[in-house]
């Protein structure tokens, strides 16, 4: 499966578009919408034609990340919402969560509450990761 344009457009409005690299609140080096990685050096610039290069590059990681981790069929939006979340906390944290657990098991409305668990950056609470949590689960749970 690919992310929707409605699922990009979730990403794009969470992330926001940066051309200079920043540290987000998780203390990683971050640039365009939301890319992350060894290419990122410090207030690095870069253009917004660049930043849809480097977020299309990102998804396809992140949609094999949902493929090879979710054993049961979801609808688009569960696959973009999920794919939303695994853009946020990482391949490895998307894999290893209970969420992902939830969903082998075809318990799909346990899944959905577990959006709302990943809303920490740093150790604390942050309102804008609760706010695209719940806009996440929202996406989740539409037919």
């Amino acid at each position: 499966m690919k992310i929707c344009q409605r699922g990009i457009a979730l990403i794009k409005s969470f992330e926001g578009l940066r051309l200079t690299a920043y540290k987000c609140p998780a203390g990683i080096w971050t640039v365009g919408f939301g890319h992350t990685g060894p290419d990122v050096l410090p207030y690095m610039v870069i253009t917004e034609q660049q930043a849809e290069g480097l977020l299309r590059k990102d998804l396809e990681v992140f949609e094999e990340t949902v493929e090879s981790s979710v054993t049961t069929q979801l609808t688009q939006n569960q696959f973009d919402a999920c794919v939303c979340l695994a853009f946020n906390i990482g391949r490895g944290a998307f894999r290893s969560s209970t969420l992902v657990k939830f969903l082998n098991n075809e318990q799909y409305e346990d899944a959905a509450e577990q959006f709302l668990r990943w809303n920490r950056g740093g150790g604390r609470v942050l309102p804008g990761l609760t706010r695209r949590r719940e806009a996440e689960r929202k996406l989740f749970l539409e037919e």
